[in-house]
């Protein structure tokens, strides 16, 4: 579990990111699961977009990625959210 000044941190560092991961009209599946599941291996923080032609729940997408890859929720604003994974690299100092 992640503080408040560590989720800030990664907030920071992940301001000039770009999406890595574009979810749209199939959802959350297990081949967008295993996409997610390596970049997080690759960079520990990503950030994914939701793109307009998905119709389902916002909130509901996130809690279940977060519950799949077992990653921590950065932040999320618009259509687009941060997650985090640390990983043997451990690339950020928190």
């Amino acid at each position: 579990m992640l503080t408040g000044k560590q989720r800030a941190k990664l907030k920071q560092e992940s301001h000039d990111f770009k999406p890595v991961i574009n979810i749209g009209k199939f959802s959350v599946t297990d081949e967008l699961i295993k996409a997610i599941d390596e970049a997080l291996e690759a960079r520990e923080l990503i950030k994914i977009k939701i793109l307009n032609n998905n119709m389902d729940d916002q909130e509901e997408i996130i809690d279940t990625i977060i519950e799949k890859t077992g990653s921590e929720f950065i932040s999320h604003l618009g259509s687009i959210f941060t997650i985090y994974r640390k990983n043997n690299d451990n690339k950020y100092e928190l």
